[in-house]
């Protein structure tokens, strides 16, 4: 496990690392069109490939359910956290000896709205955590994980092909039911979007996921024998897709503002990599749930905070500043929780 755990971190350090180092000497253009090349192109074929090779295992269909119900337990984790973070900071401003006259002097320099989308730096008087805004970003962070791009670049590592549909499975439910369906629904009600999202482009939106697509089409076409050239190379092109993905990230991390609000993003941070992975694997050793598909829901329930948080942030007007902070705490401490996960929750001994 040691060299496996060995070879799944050099190509994250390296292409990441790289990806953060070239950025600055690149066109700004570049990370978008790797994006966007990545989620229509590259992420379908990599989905593609494993469905093709993954021996489906009896209870793959409790994937989807588990990733659901994962969701729904960080979506009551991060409200609850919520509440109890205001009520500190409340209870922290009170106890200093801060009246209400600084509050309404700063509510009369400034609009509501931009109070609620200033830097937090910039608020020393207000309770920041009543901005609808930043209470969003705070619920978005602590729920999605990047397990599109980072998450199917690293998982697979550590799952036998037998338990391999549980990654995939686990991407894309939480891409369609939670980014593009509980994301979007979030995003909206915090934010302060002009726009008027109607359940007809919602559905659109869910059914032109190009990954399900993919993931379809691999799975009805396992039976179906491609010629030697094209197998081999659709089983190549996860190579190039995985480091695509890391140096994308390290691209993502260079273009980050707001590391000035770090020490705020702690607590969804810890939220999203540490607590909720630990709820899962704890609740999934309770249901006797083999030891490889447990782990594979702990590794993916534990990705860092998804890029796709800040593109919800700036359509509809949430807090950048900390969702960026999230990303970048998150991103640190995967490098941290994954020993931790193998060795709680995996069937074969770390060292």
């Amino acid at each position: 496990m040691t060299d496996t755990l060995f070879q799944a971190y050099v190509p994250l350090l390296f292409w990441t690392g790289l990806g953060l180092l070239l950025f600055r000497f690149l066109p700004d253009s570049l990370p978008r069109f790797l994006g966007r090349s990545l989620y229509w192109v590259g992420i379908p074929l990599e989905i593609l490939a494993l469905a093709r090779q993954t021996n489906f295992a009896d209870q793959i269909g409790l994937a989807p359910l588990a990733t659901i119900a994962i969701l729904i337990c960080g979506l009551v984790l991060a409200w609850t956290s919520l509440q109890i973070v205001r009520k500190t900071a409340s209870n922290t401003r009170l106890n200093s000896g801060e009246t209400d006259a600084p509050v309404q002097e700063a509510i009369a320099e400034k609009s509501l709205h931009a109070i609620a989308t200033s830097s937090i730096t910039e608020q020393p008087a207000v309770n920041f955590w009543e901005a609808r805004s930043r209470q969003g970003s705070f619920i978005l962070s602590s729920m999605f994980g990047n397990t599109g791009f980072v998450g199917l670049a690293i998982a697979p590592a550590f799952v036998s092909e037998d338990y391999l549909g549980w990654i995939v499975f686990y991407s894309i439910t939480h891409n369609v039911v939670g980014t593009y369906g509980i994301g979007v629904f979030l995003a909206s009600y915090f934010g302060r979007s002009v726009h008027q999202i109607s359940w007809r482009t919602l559905v659109r939106d869910i059914l032109t996921v190009p990954s399900l697509w993919a993931f379809t089409v691999g799975y009805l076409t396992r039976a179906v024998e491609l010629p030697s050239i094209l197998e081999s190379g659709l089983h190549s092109c996860i190579w190039v897709i995985i480091p695509t993905a890391l140096l994308l990230m390290g691209m993502r991390l260079s273009q980050l503002q707001g590391w000035n609000s770090l020490r705020l993003a702690l607590v969804p941070a810890v939220l999203k990599v540490f607590v909720v992975p630990s709820l899962v694997g704890l609740v999934a050793t309770l249901a006797g749930l083999p030891a490889e598909p447990r782990l594979a829901l702990v590794l993916m329930s534990g990705m860092p905070t998804a890029f796709a948080g800040l593109i919800l942030a700036e359509e509809y007007e949430l807090d950048r500043d900390l969702i960026a902070s999230i990303i970048v705490l998150t991103t640190i401490m995967l490098f941290v929780t994954i020993p931790i996960w193998l060795f709680l929750f995996g069937d074969r001994p770390i060292f």
